[in-house]
């Protein structure tokens, strides 16, 4: 059962809309993180210290992230897929602005950090329930052939709300001078997002409820408890989806966030060269992120992403050394394939992990497996890369880390099912006891 190609299409850009509006004021954030916020919240730290307290309120995020997910999860799975994505797309939102007008710590003193953190907490809760409610949109109205597909294009938000959020920081950066960078221009992008929501607003109240949901609704069988169902029969499909992405999230962190400390701090050069070397790679991946989607569609959702897990453990060894050349072509050679291997994991990383949870279920399962993986990826790259290279005074260190992550990410897609031609319409409620643990939905 799915929705007309035209209301698919609406839903797929109602999500890639929210989901690009969502990642920009997230990634807002990220950056201002390794080159703002140190030095406007934490003034009293030598720059090592003041770099590394800011990508601690930024790692807040990650792990407020699974609490969106449990509660978001929660009323996607109980009220509806629409419904959710509205409100997370206003908490996101709200609390954006709200940081764009934040105090520093010369006129707050210790409150500002506090409330900063504050913030990207909420930030975070709105970004946990967003990610699951906008790719089971997509996957659940398309066509069955195109999930792969279909569920890319929430996943293309992210690279899309790096491009408009470092693009706006770097042109603020280049047409201001660091005074008033640092004191009000920083501040324009996040205060745009509050403009920006509504038109994500408006885009998606205009798109219908999922039809699998629906069909659920209609047959009473929606989940009372969706959380503790999903652990009592999904754990197998809970550790695959939450091994799957760690990898992921490492690489992904490493390439995009940590390049900025690396290059600013240890080689000293201009901050362009790491914003313009990731913009060029994030462009790029607007393209790759559906087209390996697509491809998951031809050749199945594991095959397609191990391929980026190869690449992004070999790569890493090359992508340091590039840095190291000083070369703004070869940075961004670096960048650029960095995040084409990225591009062949995160495309099919979508449907894959909601494939592995039953429909009642689907919301609350996906979002915490994807959403816990954040913490232990993500949340703490870009810090124990920085503590990593401090400690050994060589990047070989941060590669191996994140080829060791990597290795988790190949464990979890081996435990895994293939799941591309698993039909979503027909599949069985899941049952409350289990021959084996896990074996539920695609994996029975």
């Amino acid at each position: 059962m799915a929705g007309s190609a035209q209301q698919t299409r609406r839903v797929i850009l109602a999500s890639l809309i929210g989901t690009s509006l969502e990642w920009y004021d997230f990634f807002l954030y990220t950056t201002a993180a390794t080159l703002v916020f140190p030095k406007l919240f934490f003034p009293a730290l030598d720059p090592f210290n003041a770099t590394l307290a800011s990508l601690t309120t930024n790692a807040v995020a990650f792990v407020a992230r699974p609490l969106g997910g449990v509660v978001f999860g929660h009323f996607g799975d109980r009220a509806g897929r629409k419904t959710v994505l509205v409100v997370t797309l206003l908490v996101m939102g709200v609390s954006t602005f709200l940081i764009g007008v934040l105090p520093g710590y010369a006129s707050a003193g210790v409150l500002a950090p506090i409330l900063l953190a504050v913030l990207r907490f909420v930030q975070g809760l709105g970004l946990g329930g967003e990610w699951g409610g906008a790719v089971i949109m997509s996957l659940e109205h398309g066509d069955g052939r195109r999930r792969g597909f279909n569920a890319s294009w929430p996943q293309v938000g992210v690279p899309a709300g790096y491009v408009l959020a470092t693009g706006l920081l770097t042109l603020l950066s280049f047409t201001l001078s660091d005074a008033a960078f640092l004191s009000w221009g920083w501040r324009v992008p996040f205060l745009l997002s509050g403009v920006l929501v509504f038109v994500g607003l408006w885009v998606r109240l205009r798109v219908t409820e999922s039809p699998l949901f629906a069909q659920v609704e209609k047959q009473g069988a929606k989940a009372e408890m969706p959380l503790l169902e999903v652990l009592r029969t999904h754990p197998r499909a809970l550790l695959s989806a939450f091994t799957a992405r760690i990898g992921v999230d490492v690489a992904f962190y490493t390439f995009t966030a940590y390049i900025i400390v690396y290059l600013t701090t240890v080689l000293k050069l201009p901050r362009s060269y790491a914003l313009n070397a990731v913009l060029i790679g994030s462009a790029l991946q607007l393209v790759l992120i559906p087209l390996a989607g697509a491809l998951s569609d031809r050749f199945g959702r594991r095959p397609v992403y191990f391929a980026g897990v190869v690449g992004a453990a070999v790569w890493v060894f090359a992508f340091f050394p590039l840095l190291d050349s000083r070369s703004f072509p070869l940075i961004a050679l670096a960048a650029v394939v960095a995040l084409v291997t990225h591009a062949a994991m995160y495309g099919p990383q979508a449907a894959f992990i909601a494939e592995l949870f039953s429909t009642r279920l689907r919301y609350s399962g996906a979002s915490m497996g994807y959403q816990v993986a954040g913490i232990v990826g993500g949340a703490l790259a870009p810090i124990i890369a920085l503590s990593l290279f401090d400690t050994y005074g060589t990047t070989v260190a941060v590669s191996i880390y994140v080829v060791a992550a990597l290795a988790v990410t190949a464990l979890g897609l081996a435990i895994a099912p293939e799941t591309r031609d698993l039909d979503l319409a027909e599949e069985p409620a899941p049952k409350a006891k289990a021959s084996l643990p896990g074996q539920v939905g695609p994996f029975a």
